[in-house]
């Protein structure tokens, strides 16, 4: 597999599609809770987005968001079912990671819920720390946070 990562923005139409993906495999998972976690994963405005392609097939995407200043939290990170296991999601990441220390961001946090195990394997392979639940995850019981510092 020809494994390949192109920056790009919310309006990327491969982005769009991927998010679609990801936001059918969320409304499963997530289930009654799915509308609450929605209302704050909108992409617009999302200017720091990487997708992966397989051979030139769009396969992963995720993005940074700046959060407050040094911060930015890791948002939209999916990658397709079907390539899953292969650490794409890693290698995913880290392309993220080292466009947000370009960014001068000096700190990565993220949510993610207690139903998607894989990503949480992901996170915790990759260096990142559980944290308190902060802002609107505060009280979600299913959310679990993390951070990484990234320098």
């Amino acid at each position: 597999m020809n494994l390949t990562f192109r920056k790009c923005n919310w309006q990327s139409e491969d982005f769009i599609y991927l998010v679609s993906k990801l936001d059918k495999d969320l409304s499963i998972r997530d289930g009654d809770e799915h509308d609450f976690y929605h209302q704050y994963n909108s992409i617009d405005q999302l200017d720091y987005v990487i997708v992966a392609y397989a051979d030139d097939c769009a396969i992963g995407c995720g993005a940074i968001k700046p959060y407050r200043k040094g911060t930015a939290e890791v948002k939209r990170m999916y990658v397709d079912d079907k390539l899953r296991g292969q650490r794409v999601a890693t290698k995913l990441l880290k392309e993220l990671e080292e466009w947000a220390i370009t960014e001068d961001f000096t700190k990565l946090i993220l949510e993610t819920g207690i139903r998607n195990p894989e990503a949480i394997a992901v996170y915790r392979r990759c260096g990142y720390q559980r944290i308190e639940n902060y802002d609107q995850y505060a009280e979600m019981e299913c959310s679990v946070c993390f951070a990484k510092e990234l320098v």
